[in-house]
């Protein structure tokens, strides 16, 4: 299965969980773990989606995620990452 491109870009809209893995510089149970994990409001802290049988993550999904913990970097450091 070919992961969906944007068509001028031809950057993967959507990543499998090892693609993922290696664009965020973590392992991918770490990213499992990630997807299971929900914020304080209930949302996965990495959101996915399912396309038959294979769980893909968006790319929009991996920079809020890169913001999410920006975010908690400041909140627990009071400086921005």
């Amino acid at each position: 299965m070919k992961t969906a491109t944007a068509s001028a870009e031809h950057e993967p809209l959507l990543l499998r969980v090892e693609e993922a893995a290696k664009r965020l510089s973590m392992s991918r149970t770490s990213i499992y773990e990630q997807m299971r994990a929900t914020d304080d409001k209930g949302r996965p802290r990495l959101r996915s989606v399912k396309e038959g049988r294979s769980r893909l993550i968006p790319i929009a999904a991996l920079r809020e995620y890169v913001t999410l913990l920006e975010k908690e970097a400041e909140a627990e450091y009071g400086q921005a990452a």
